[in-house]
């Protein structure tokens, strides 16, 4: 416990030294008219999360030393991109590349399986940049993923899929983020170096835990994020719109920008769906693979009509917003 302590004040020690960097540097995330805050804000907070997984490895033996590899390759480019934009092909070579490493750290890299591995490699890939496109509101990003790692905490109890030491320690870093993100007016954001980062930590996580269990329906722990950013792509393809430019088409960002509900509700709302549907998943589902996959599919399905109906009602006030753009440019 004592290590535990001392580990969380080093890291809230380096997330103010950061501050200052990039106050110092002037690496900040200022508002536009897709963002949905308001005031000029620290960007990269969520670096603490590739910190923490060091001083980890540091300190517990590189027991993963290519979800190392890959995390840190990913945050570094996605950082690097925070500060100063990148070309989408360079961005996208890099989180391949890393997402292999991770792979081969979970144990999904076998010539028996591979048919596997391409499928494998998209599904992640695409899995990490929905992750990365709902960091938009305060909140959201820390607050989901502690909703994600805590039941894989309690999971991890059961079956010992991954080194407890590592899901606290990231925990903690999260906490920390929290602690500067997750009120009325953030300190910071976690920029793609945040959101990214943790997203490969995320992959690796509930990848190691399909494996030790043969249950890819686990996926189920992602399901809140996942329905969002899935219906928001097919949403976008159906309106014709390029997929790589910025929007603020989410239900979230619906919900905080043209309903005007605070931030820190928005994500409390998601952070208490996830959390209700994977508490459910470990705790009154029975523990039987067909049982996870028909919990997966209701519960998804259930989300895409809750979405299409949510767009249904208020997507007229988004559509107001960007006449409303389209006239001031007049």
């Amino acid at each position: 416990m004592l290590t535990y302590i001392l580990i969380l004040a080093l890291l809230f020690v380096l997330e103010v030294c950061y501050f200052k960097i990039a106050d110092r540097f002037n690496i900040i995330d200022k508002p536009n008219e897709r963002s949905s805050h308001k005031r000029i804000v620290l960007r990269g907070g969520g670096i603490i999360f590739t910190i923490a997984l060091w001083i980890w490895s540091v300190m517990y033996g590189f027991q993963y030393p290519w979800l190392l590899a890959g995390v840190t390759l990913a945050a570094g480019i996605s950082f690097v991109d925070d500060i100063h934009s990148l070309p989408d092909s360079l961005r996208l070579v890099a989180q391949f590349t890393a997402m292999f490493l991770v792979l081969y750290e979970i144990g999904l890299l076998h010539w028996d399986m591979w048919y596997v591995i391409p499928i494998a490699l998209i599904v992640a890939v695409a899995g990490t940049n929905i992750f990365n496109f709902m960091d938009g509101i305060n909140g959201i990003t820390g607050g989901y993923s502690l909703v994600i790692l805590f039941p894989l905490f309690l999971l991890n109890r059961k079956y010992e899929f991954i080194e407890e030491s590592m899901l606290v320690v990231v925990i903690l870093s999260v906490l920390v983020f929290c602690f500067f993100n997750f009120r009325t007016k953030a300190k910071c954001f976690a920029g793609d170096v945040g959101s990214v980062g943790m997203a490969m930590i995320l992959v690796f996580c509930i990848g190691r835990l399909m494996m030790v269990t043969g249950d890819v329906a686990w996926i189920v722990l992602y399901l809140v994020y996942g329905a969002d950013g899935m219906m928001t792509i097919f949403h976008r393809m159906m309106l014709h719109e390029n997929l790589g430019e910025a929007h603020r088409k989410h239900a979230y960002q619906l919900m905080a920008n043209e309903l005007k509900i605070p931030h820190v509700v928005v994500s409390g709302v998601y952070m208490a769906l996830q959390l209700v549907i994977s508490l459910i998943a470990i705790y009154v589902i029975p523990d039987i693979i067909v049982a996870h996959w028909i919990y997966l599919v209701e519960i998804a399905l259930l989300a895409g009509l809750a979405y299409v109906l949510f767009m249904m009602k208020y997507y007229h006030l988004h559509e107001e917003y960007l006449a409303s753009l389209r006239e001031n440019k007049k």
